[in-house]
C-alpha cells in the first residue's frame, strides 16, 4: 500500500513536470519565442487623484500580490504628506505653535524635505513648500473662491507666514520651525515622490520594464512590450483641450516626467488673468505667459517641483537654469495674447525627442 503511494506521487511529479515543459515549449512556438512578454496594468487612487502601473514581463513571471504591496506603500507616503488627514505627519507639524521646537519625521518625509530644500535653493525661492497662505488668499484653497483680487496689504501680511528657509534640518531626523507661523504643504513635490517610490517597489521586485504615473507624473523603466522606449504624452494647455488631448509626445527610458500647468485653474477680472500658480517671493499669481512646463529628469520628486518653479520662473531664467543642470531637460509653453503658443526648450529637449 506504502508502495503504490509512492508509485502515485511519482507519478504526479512526473505528470506536473511534462505540464511545466509542455507550457514553455507552447510560449517558444509563439511568434515572439521564449521572450515573450505580457503587459499588466494596476490602477488605482492615491493623493487625491488615480494612479497607473503598466508591467512589461514574462509569461511566467509573477506579479500576483504586488498591486496590494503598490497600495499599502502609497499609503505610506499619503500617511505622512497629506494635509487632508489631520492625524498625518505634516498635519502634526503644521499645528506647532512655537518656534524652535523639535519635531521627529520619518524617512519618507525627510526624503521629501531633503529634496524640497534642493528646489527652493536653485531656483531662488521660486518653488517654496510654504506658499500654502498666499493659495488660499487668492482663492485657490482652502478658504474658497473670491470675486477680487486682496488688497496689497493682506498679501504683504500673509508674507510674513511664507519662507521655505524657516524650515530647518536638525541631524536628519528633526524638522525645526524658525517661525512659528510657517506650514507646509508639499502637494507640488509629494506625487513625484510617491512615483518614484513605486518604481524603486516595482525594480525590487525582479521588474525591469514598466511605467509608474500618477497623477499625471511618471517615471518609465525600461521599454515597452513592443522592445520600444515608452512615449508619454504632454496634454495640450488649453483651457478648452480634453484630458487625454496630446500636445507632444515624448520617449522615456529608465526617466522620470513631470508637467505642471496653469490653464485649468484660474479666474478673470475685468479681462485680466490670475493664475492659481503664485510666486511665493512677491505674493501675487504669475502673469509671464507660461502655461506648461514639463521637465525630464532621473527622478521624479525633483522634476515635480522644478515644474511648478518653471512656470514661476519664466521661458528665460528656466531656460537658463535647466540648461545649467546635469541630465535634466524641460519645456515651457507660453501663449501669446492672440492665443498662439511658443514653446521654448533646453538644449537637449528638441533633439531627443
Amino acid at each position: 500500500m506504502i508502495e503504490g503511494l509512492k508509485g502515485f506521487q511519482r507519478q504526479r511529479i512526473e505528470t506536473g513536470r511534462w505540464f511545466f515543459v509542455t507550457v514553455i515549449a507552447l510560449l517558444c512556438l509563439m511568434p515572439a519565442g521564449c521572450n515573450a512578454r505580457r503587459e499588466t496594468v494596476f490602477t488605482g487612487r492615491t493623493m487625491g487623484t488615480t494612479y497607473s502601473v503598466k508591467l512589461v514581463t514574462g509569461y511566467l513571471q509573477p506579479v500576483s500580490g504586488l498591486q496590494s504591496q503598490i497600495d499599502k506603500r502609497l499609503d505610506e507616503i499619503n500617511q505622512s504628506m497629506s494635509t487632508y488627514r489631520d492625524d498625518s505627519e505634516i498635519s502634526r507639524f503644521n499645528r506647532l505653535t512655537t518656534a524652535d521646537e523639535k519635531f521627529r519625521v520619518s524617512p519618507d518625509f525627510m526624503r521629501v524635505i531633503q529634496m524640497a530644500q534642493k528646489v527652493f535653493t536653485i531656483t531662488d525661492g521660486a518653488w517654496d513648500g510654504t506658499v500654502k497662505p498666499l493659495v488660499d488668499l487668492w482663492g485657490f484653497g482652502t478658504e474658497g473662491m473670491k470675486t477680487i483680487p486682496p488688497p496689497p496689504a493682506a498679501v504683504r501680511q500673509r508674507l510674513k507666514a511664507v519662507g521655505f528657509d524657516a524650515i530647518q534640518i536638525v541631524d536628519n531626523r528633526f524638522l525645526v520651525k524658525r517661525k512659528a507661523a510657517v506650514n507646509l504643504d508639499l502637494a507640488s513635490i509629494a506625487k513625484g515622490y510617491g512615483v518614484d517610490q513605486i518604481a524603486a517597489l516595482v525594480r525590487d521586485s525582479g521588474i525591469e520594464n514598466f511605467l509608474v504615473e500618477i497623477g499625471g507624473e511618471v517615471y518609465a523603466g525600461g521599454h515597452r512590450k513592443d522592445g520600444l522606449p515608452w512615449r508619454v504624452g504632454i496634454n495640450t494647455p488649453r483651457k478648452e483641450a480634453s484630458l487625454d488631448q496630446v500636445y507632444k509626445v515624448v520617449g522615456l527610458t529608465n526617466g522620470a516626467m513631470a508637467t505642471s500647468g496653469d490653464y485649468r485653474n484660474f479666474f478673470e477680472i475685468d479681462q485680466k488673468r490670475y493664475s492659481h500658480v503664485i510666486d511665493p517671493r512677491s505674493g501675487y499669481p504669475v502673469a509671464n505667459g507660461v502655461v506648461s512646463a514639463t521637465v525630464l529628469s532621473a527622478d521624479c520628486t525633483f522634476a515635480d517641483g522644478l515644474a511648478t518653479a518653471l512656470i514661476v520662473m519664466g521661458p528665460d531664467k528656466g531656460i537658463e537654469l535647466v540648461n545649467r543642470l546635469e541630465g535634466v531637460d524641460c519645456l515651457i509653453v507660453v501663449m501669446q495674447a492672440d492665443g498662439t503658443l511658443i514653446d521654448h526648450y533646453s538644449k537637449a529637449f528638441q533633439a531627443a525627442n
